[in-house]
Parts: structure tokens; C-alpha cells; sequence
């Protein structure tokens, strides 16, 4: 067997040269005719074979195994509809030639895979690193692939999904010996990665160590997802990270799901390959191919008229009690239908983002089969209050949304900023108005549902995002203003409270002061000055939406997706490293 030489990688894991075993490479006996290209086409067809069969005694193939992990060629069958994989670069690769017969007696696949498929029966390209050569490293591979096959999908307007394992043609120390010299190193294709940004849904999936450029690339993206104590994401692994700043620290400490999940750095958090593969496939389920395109829409058989009587009751009279907005959002959106299961459905709505930025949920549902967004707060999380990182997924959702063109359903419940030192550290209000923006310049269709807390700053750009100029209703347990009224009359009638000459009294004056203002803070009254244009049933809410998607699908989408199309910039079809 050829030898496997330690290499440099920057992830922590002893990558090494692989070549695959000589006595598994069977000699190809030349036949050329030397009339037509027969021996040529097989040729091809033997490098070919080498390529796509795996070695079961390939160091690379056996730890990647051992490490619970698939091979990269099971990973895209896995993903991919049956049959539907169309490889780009069948002969990428290092070829050790018989000197003698000029037979192929080694090859060393190139580390990355690329092509065509399609998921859902709907066409993508894919990008899937071979971790087991050379640990994803540029000198491993062919480093021309994934800027090609990036540019090529851009062109072509079709989805990319990579599946990341390494460090994605990221350098290494040993590429200096190679090449004689150093070098100031290249984007490497991260341009084509943010111009396919702008154009097309981008969506990584974390499935090992995804170190430096794989790193960015993961991030480079409108989801991603990271397999739970499979994968880990760091700009340089343990032994970088110990040279540099003297930390000792395991992969999983420096940058595990519970380091990049909670920070924001990756959007879902899977428990295993196939769970990951599935969020993709979801994810690009309520996604068009590109921004030329309208979103997805399905059939469904959930009747838009349908009125849950659990929500006139969801939302608790006592303002301080909480309520869990995942069951409200549920009982809203359509229900569907289980493959295979003609008697179960389950709810439309896709969660992005759960594990990070708590305060706001996110994410995709349908109404009468079409594609929205679901933007809401969590009450049991800090109040619900708008904090810098709930304030950043709001942000980047809502960007989402309005590049794809995805209407929005804005369930508004929201108390306002994070206040107090923690917040203050935090930029909260920096991050804030980030989500303000993005509101404020979305071109898509915006359906608000005020249905309880709309205070302060926060309370004012969520439940007016038109500036004015709405589709907006409220339930009649909506409650807003420029302060929350229990804050507001502390800091309004400070004097007199603490002028109270006991504790009793003081407790006393506060009720009384209560009871004063509670008859204004009806919705009503704020509904009989025309401050809110519509109260409505709760369990109407579901009618209206569905009244409205079809509007906006129908009338108001369409002339914006043509003005979109009309200003296209012509996409360049070249490409740098």
C-alpha cells in the first residue's frame, strides 16, 4: 500500500497523502485499435469506475466509517432523488501511471464531488467534500471545482447545497513544499459563493470538522444545518488555536453545536446526517430556484375557512401569564398530509433558528398551499423582549423572506428592547434597528397580527412595519403604547409614589393608579380612534390570512417578480481563483 504522509491540517485530524492501493486498481490492457476512440472511451470509463468505488481497506474510507460517518457518493444518494445525480468532474483525480506499461495503477480521487441532481424532483447543483482525502485540503483536490460549479448553478439559476466535511479546499502547510514557494492566498472561490448568494437559495449542510475556508462557506449561505457531535465548525482547529492562544481545547469545546448553534453561526442543529438532509430538503421545499422565479406552491386540502376554537382562548387574560406562540402559529397555517401515512398530517410550519435568539421565532409554513414566512416573538424567553441576537435572526429572516419573495405573517407580541446592563453590552439597540431596516425596505407583502404587546421603539417598527400604511389587524387581547403601563405610571408619577408614607400606602396609590389608566389601554378605544384599523376574532385569523396569501400570490407578487426581471443585471459567466 502507498504511504499516507502527515499533513498540515489546520482542523486537528491527521489527514495524510492518500493513494489508493495498487492491487485494487486492475491494470486496463491497452486495445487500441488505432481506427476509433474506443480505447479512449475506455480509459475514461476505467478512471471513472476507480473514482466512484469505494476501497473498504482506504484508511480515509475505514475512520470515516469508524467515526459513524458516510462515505461522501452515500451522502449525495441519500440526499438526492433516486437516480437523479449527474457528476461534474468524473475524472478529477491523481493518476500513478506504470512507467513501463502506462497502465493506472493508483489513483487519488479529487476531494470534492460536484453536479447536477435534484431533490424533490426539482433541479440543484451540489458541492460534497471527500474528508477521507487529504481532510478536504486544496492540495488533496482540484481546486477549480466548487468556484466552477458555483458560478455554473448561478448562471443556471438552480439551488446549490454543499456538504461540507473538512476544510473544503482550504489550504495547508504542506502545499508550500508542493509548490516551492507561498502564497497570499486567494478567495479560493468564495466570490462565486456571494454572488450565488444574491441569486440563488445556497444551503450547507455541517457534516464533520469544517475548518477555515469550509468555514466561511458554511456561513455563505441562507441555511445551514450541523449534525450534533458530528460536526464542528472553527476558523482554525485545536492545535492552531493551542499554538496561537495557548487553549487546550477538543473540537467540540471550540466550536460544537452548542458554540455555533447558540451564537447564530449556524442556522438548525440536526441529530443525525439523514435529519440534516431532510431540513434541506424542507428548507428548499417553500424556496423558488432563484429570484426570477415565484415561490413553490402545492396543493392542499386544509380548508382556508377553518376556525380553531382553541384560539380564543390561547392568550391569557392575565397579561403576565405566558403562552406557547409555536401552538398558536400551528393552529394558523395549513396541516398536510404524511408520505406514506394517508391518515396522519402534520403542521406546514419549519422552524429556523430555534437554538439561537430565542426571544423570536422564524421560519416557513403555507397558507392554502403557498409559501410564507412566520415571524413571532417567545414570551417564555426574557419576555419576549427584542434582544441583539433575537434582533439578528429577525434581521436575516426577514432578509430571507424579501429576496425570495416569501409574504410575510407578522405575529406581533412584543414588549419591547432588552433593557439592563446585559442588553446594553450587548449593541442590542445597534442590532435592533437592523430589524427595523429590514421591515422598513422589505418590497414583500406584510400581513401583521397585533395580538398582545406592541410597546416601545421595538413594539412600534414590528406592529408597523408599513410606516403608516398596513395590512394589520389585532385580537382583542392586544395591549400597546409607548411604555408598558405598569412601567410607564412608575416612572410618570415617581414623585408620588415615593412619597407614600408606607410601603402599604405606596402599594395602594399604584392600584389606584391602575385602575385610573386600565380603561384607556382597551383596544377598543384605540380601534374607535381609528389607531388600529381592524380587531377581529381570533379564530378568524386563519381566514384572513389565507384571504390575503391569495391576494398577494395572485396580484401583488407577480408585477414585483417582473420588475425584478426587468432589472436583471446580466450574470457574468466567468470565474477566478
Amino acid at each position: 500500500m502507498a504511504s499516507r504522509k502527515n499533513g498540515g491540517l489546520d482542523g486537528g485530524e491527521d489527514a495524510g497523502s492518500v493513494q489508493v492501493p495498487s492491487n485494487d486498481v486492475v491494470p486496463r490492457a491497452s486495445s487500441d485499435d488505432g481506427v476509433t476512440w474506443k480505447d479512449a472511451v475506455a480509459k475514461i470509463r476505467h478512471i471513472q469506475q476507480i473514482n466512484s468505488t469505494p476501497n473498504p481497506n482506504h484508511p480515509g474510507y475505514v475512520r470515516q466509517k469508524q467515526n459513524g460517518k458516510r462515505w461522501v457518493r452515500e451522502r449525495l444518494d441519500a440526499l438526492l432523488d433516486r437516480g437523479s445525480f449527474s457528476e461534474i468532474g468524473t475524472l478529477t483525480g491523481k493518476s500513478i501511471v506504470d512507467e513501463n506499461t502506462g497502465n493506472i495503477i493508483g489513483f487519488t480521487p479529487a476531494n470534492m464531488i460536484t453536479g447536477w441532481g435534484k431533490v424533490n424532483d426539482r433541479k440543484v447543483f451540489v458541492t460534497a467534500d471527500d474528508f477521507s482525502v487529504r481532510g478536504g485540503h486544496a492540495d488533496g483536490g482540484i481546486q477549480g471545482k466548487a468556484a466552477y460549479g458555483e458560478a455554473l448553478a448561478t448562471q443556471h439559476k438552480v439551488p446549490i447545497i454543499r456538504l461540507l466535511d473538512g476544510s473544503s479546499g482550504g489550504g495547508s502547510v504542506a502545499t508550500y513544499l508542493a509548490q516551492g514557494a507561498t502564497y497570499i492566498p486567494p478567495l479560493a472561490g468564495l466570490g462565486q459563493s456571494m454572488s450565488a448568494m444574491t441569486i440563488v437559495p445556497v444551503v450547507s449542510a455541517l457534516l464533520g470538522p469544517v475548518v477555515g475556508l469550509a468555514s466561511a462557506k458554511a456561513v455563505t449561505s441562507h441555511f445551514s444545518v450541523m449534525v450534533r457531535g458530528m460536526s464542528q465548525l472553527f476558523a482554525a482547529g485545536p492545535p492552531v488555536v493551542k499554538q496561537a492562544t495557548y487553549e487546550d481545547l477538543s473540537k467540540e469545546a471550540l466550536g460544537g453545536w452548542e458554540v455555533h448553534a447558540r451564537n447564530g453561526t449556524v442556522d438548525n442543529v440536526a441529530a443525525s446526517e439523514l435529519e440534516a438532509f431532510q431540513q434541506i430538503r424542507t428548507f428548499l421545499s417553500f424556496l423558488p430556484p432563484s429570484v426570477y422565479a415565484l415561490p413553490p406552491i402545492k396543493s392542499s386540502l386544509d380548508p382556508a375557512e377553518r376556525r380553531k376554537e382553541e384560539l380564543i382562548g390561547i392568550i391569557p387574560r392575565r397579561r403576565a401569564r405566558t403562552y406557547d406562540v409555536r401552538k398558536l402559529i400551528e393552529l394558523v397555517v395549513d396541516m398536510q398530509d404524511i408520505a406514506n401515512e394517508p391518515t396522519q398530517r402534520s403542521v406546514s410550519f419549519f422552524e429556523i433558528g430555534a437554538t439561537w435568539g430565542r426571544s423570536v421565532v422564524t421560519g416557513l409554513a403555507r397558507l392554502r398551499g403557498m409559501p410564507v414566512g412566520i415571524l413571532s416573538s417567545d414570551c417564555t424567553v426574557g419576555g419576549g423582549a427584542l434582544d441583539a441576537l433575537g434582533s439578528q435572526k429577525a434581521a436575516r429572516f426577514v432578509n430571507l423572506c424579501d429576496q425570495f419573495g416569501i409574504p410575510l405573517l407578522n405575529l406581533v407580541d412584543q414588549p419591547g428592547f432588552a433593557i439592563g446592563s446585559a442588553a446594553e453590552r450587548a449593541a442590542t439597540i445597534r442590532h435592533g434597528v437592523a430589524i427595523m431596516t429590514a421591515l422598513y425596505h422589505a418590497t414583500i407583502p406584510i400581513f401583521t397580527v397585533v395580538q398582545r404587546r406592541a410597546f416601545g421603539v421595538a413594539g412600534g417598527a414590528l406592529s408597523d412595519p408599513g410606516d403608516g400604511l398596513n395590512t394589520r389587524v389585532a385580537w382583542p387581547s392586544a395591549d400597546w403604547g409607548s411604555l408598558p403601563l405598569e412601567g410607564g405610571i412608575e416612572a410618570a408619577y415617581k414623585r408620588q409614589l415615593d412619597s407614600a408614607p408606607s410601603p402599604g400606602a405606596r402599594d395602594k396609590l399604584m392600584k389606584d393608579l391602575l385602575a385610573k389608566f386600565e380603561h384607556v389601554r382597551d383596544p377598543i378605544r384605540t380601534a374607535n380612534v381609528f389607531g388600529i384599523e381592524e380587531i377581529i376574532d381570533p379564530r378568524d385569523t386563519r381566514p384572513r390570512a389565507c384571504e390575503w396569501i391569495s391576494h398577494a400570490y395572485s396580484h401583488l407578487l407577480p408585477p414585483r417578480l417582473s420588475t425584478k426581471q426587468a432589472t436583471t443585471v446580466p450574470f457574468s459567466r466567468k470565474y477566478k481563483l
